[in-house]
């Protein structure tokens, strides 16, 4: 499990770091428009510097603080999940699709690091 979220957190910084160097760029490959959009671009970097701390804060952390981390994921993810969830029009299908499994499963991997912590 712990592999697995390791793998997460390098995931998140990368994409993080994507998202501040090139956020037109990512939404492109991500199927969430196209052209320039300057409110886009500020949303996607704020975003991104979520990820960037997220990931970071996981792989520098000791395995106390890294239960936290694991938490703080789970919460960001599970909310990434509804607002995909939620998406309606202006989305291609298949990127809300996309962004809707890649969070539930990053989702379900913190509530399954999360309870082994618990339960030991």
């Amino acid at each position: 499990m712990d592999d697995l979220l390791l793998q997460v957190a390098r995931g998140r910084v990368a994409l993080g770091v994507a998202g501040l160097a090139a956020p037109r760029l990512t939404t492109r490959l991500v199927g969430m428009g196209r052209g320039p959009d300057a409110g886009r671009d500020f949303v996607v970097r704020m975003f991104a510097a979520r990820e960037i701390v997220l990931g970071a804060g996981y792989l520098l952390g000791d395995r106390a603080s890294r239960r936290t981390w694991a938490r703080y994921g789970l919460l960001a993810d599970a909310l990434d999940t509804v607002a995909a969830l939620k998406t309606r029009g202006g989305v291609p299908p298949w990127a809300t699709a996309g962004a809707a499994a890649a969070a539930g499963a990053c989702a379900a991997l913190g509530a399954a690091k999360t309870a082994k912590d618990l339960l030991g």
